[in-house]
């Protein structure tokens, strides 16, 4: 069948003549006499989307007639009922609600569920009161004030320091309403309050055992200040991260420091000798001192024995004079040939002769004295002579010798 054979129209007709296709106006697509048009669809969809319009149209009034006023009550109250629900809000346990009404403070509020006026009645701003906030001061080399952390020392020298800040809020209300920019407050006011306590602390102090008091005293004095400004903040810690001499002048600084350390050391060592020496003086003088005593101690002892002895030969004098005096002879002889090698024979009651053993006339030795010799024996000496042992020249056995 060719192509422009219209004898068989097929299962969608006849197409119109074409003089009524030509006589018939083509309307533009989508548009209608009254403005643009939905696009035809299927019948159903057509039938929803009419549906809708009539009863929104009988809703409102329908042309020419205002709306009920049933809807617009509920309209108005669905609003209400919206803008009013937009006022409970939910503070979290690390914060502190800070509410406002009309910008005015009007109360705080703890962690939880809580509710305010709906905007712009009241407003709520809340603050992390727990959080721990850190400030680093100095040392960063594309900060805005590079030079901050150069400082004036009370010696005339300057130090460059850095050190940091911790702090956290104390006070949610004086926090949000005392200070417009509170990290540059804290900022500024850690700055100030260490350069004071810098410029009268001395260089050396510093950076060896004094940077936990500069810390302590700056800690104390940035607390003073932001109280009295009522900031709201609780300053936790400083923290001294570097202390040392500028750059430009740090081989020097090591030149001095060497200088300084090489004095102290001779100082040291000077210290040290003098306390040698003056311990050593005072332990001879100790020494020299303890003898003295001990032997004015001693005899002032042995003067008192003697005096002691001399009281009790006294006394035995007066009772036997006689007696006495031969026992003070024999004591003082055996103490004058105690040390001799004399030989003293008594001829009294003897008939045989003395035989003396070859080393009665040896020098005396500290041991020959501990151990003497044994008394010689007589055998058959002659009438007149005797024989006393040379360790004991003056025994009872001879009472007249040297008479």
């Amino acid at each position: 069948m060719p192509w422009n054979d219209n004898a068989n129209p097929g299962p969608w007709g006849s197409p119109p003549p074409e003089d009524e296709r030509r006589e018939k106006p083509q309307r533009p697509q989508g548009r209608g006499p009254r403005g643009p048009q939905r696009p035809e669809g299927p019948p159903e969809l057509n039938a929803a989307f009419e549906g809708l319009r009539r009863r929104l149209s009988g809703l409102f009034g329908g042309p020419g007639r205002g709306p009920r006023p049933g809807v617009i009550v509920a309209i108005l109250g669905a609003v209400f009922g919206l803008w009013a629900v937009s006022g409970f809000y939910v503070v979290q346990p690390n914060e502190e609600a800070v509410v406002t009404t009309f910008g005015a403070y009007s109360r705080s509020e703890s962690p939880g569920l809580r509710y305010h006026l709906p905007t712009p009645i009241e407003n709520v701003q809340k603050v992390a009161v727990t959080n721990l906030n850190r400030i680093d001061i100095g040392g960063a080399p594309d900060a805005e004030a590079p030079q901050e952390s150069l400082m004036l020392t009370a010696d005339e020298n300057i130090i460059n320091l850095t050190f940091s800040v911790t702090w956290r809020v104390n006070d949610a209300s004086r926090y949000v309403f005392s200070t417009r920019n509170p990290e540059e407050a804290v900022k500024a006011v850690a700055e100030s309050a260490m350069r004071e306590v810098i410029g009268t602390t001395p260089l050396d102090q510093i950076m060896t055992t004094g940077r936990g008091q500069v810390e302590t005293r700056t800690v104390e004095l940035m607390q003073r200040t932001l109280d009295s400004w009522g900031a709201g903040i609780s300053v936790v810690g400083i923290q001294i991260r570097s202390a040392g001499p500028p750059p430009e002048v740090v081989a020097a600084f090591r030149d001095v420091s060497n200088a300084q350390q090489d004095a102290d050391s001779a100082v040291n060592e000077a210290n040290a000798y003098g306390n040698r020496v003056v311990n050593e003086a005072k332990g001879d003088a100790a020494t020299i001192v303890q003898a003295a005593q001990a032997y004015r101690e001693q005899s002032v002892r042995d003067a008192t024995g003697e005096a002691a002895r001399f009281s009790q030969i006294l006394g035995e004098y007066k009772r036997a004079p006689g007696v006495t005096r031969e026992r003070l002879y024999l004591e003082t002889m055996e103490r004058v040939l105690a040390h001799s090698n004399k030989v003293v024979v008594s001829g009294k009651g003897t008939t045989a002769p003395i035989i003396l053993p070859p080393d009665v006339f040896k020098p005396r030795t500290p041991g020959a004295l501990a151990s003497p010799p044994a008394p010689p024996q007589a055998q058959g000496p002659p009438e007149g002579q005797g024989q006393a042992p040379p360790q004991q020249p003056a025994a009872p056995a001879a009472p007249g010798a040297g008479q």
